[in-house]
């Protein structure tokens, strides 16, 4: 027996990450670094498939902070996917966005919340918007699907056309609750 993680499905949780996914590539955003996440799944697996995407794991989430700029650096657009409990990784790798003044964009899936069963994700998923705040990233929630379109195109356009750091946080409940499941 094992157990694994079964994320709760539905058709609007389909529906509001093909928005996402969507207007990411309205967007211009050829590159998707991503930390694996079951929030994440859905717009990992049509990034992955897309041949104008360039979809890549990191071992860690400062990993990506660093690709984000990479990729600006290279002429691409790109956003950082990742979860809340990886907020507390990037600290350190946040300040070089604020120093060279790098446009940054990431989607954070938030843990924490809604009858969190994981008591080790709680702490960092309270203090993920805050963290986030002091480092000077401007921080977007969105908690029903309807917002996400709205609210990934005012991020997009705020970190590539004004030269900002955006990160739009997606709700746990948003996203459906998770639990333990036996395999």
């Amino acid at each position: 027996m094992r157990c694994g993680l079964d994320l709760e499905s539905s058709k609007e949780a389909a529906s509001w990450q093909d928005v996402l996914f969507e207007r990411l590539k309205r967007g211009r955003i050829r590159q998707i670094p991503y930390v694996p996440d079951a929030g994440h799944s859905h717009v990992i697996r049509r990034a992955l498939h897309d041949p104008e995407i360039i979809a890549y794991p990191l071992t860690t989430e400062e990993e990506g902070v660093a690709a984000v700029a990479g990729a600006w650096l290279g002429g691409d657009r790109a956003v950082l996917l990742m979860q809340s409990s990886g907020v507390g990784n990037c600290v350190n790798m946040f300040s070089l966005l604020t120093n060279c003044r790098f446009p940054f964009l990431t989607v954070v899936t938030m843990r924490g919340e809604l009858a969190e069963f994981n008591p080790w994700q709680i702490p960092m998923g309270r203090a993920a918007p805050g963290v986030m705040e002091l480092m000077g990233i401007s921080v977007r929630r969105v908690d029903h699907g309807d917002q996400v379109g709205p609210a990934i195109e005012a991020a997009i356009d705020d970190a590539f056309v004004a030269d900002q750091q955006v990160a739009m946080l997606v709700s746990q409940g948003l996203l459906g609750r998770k639990q333990w499941t036996q395999q």
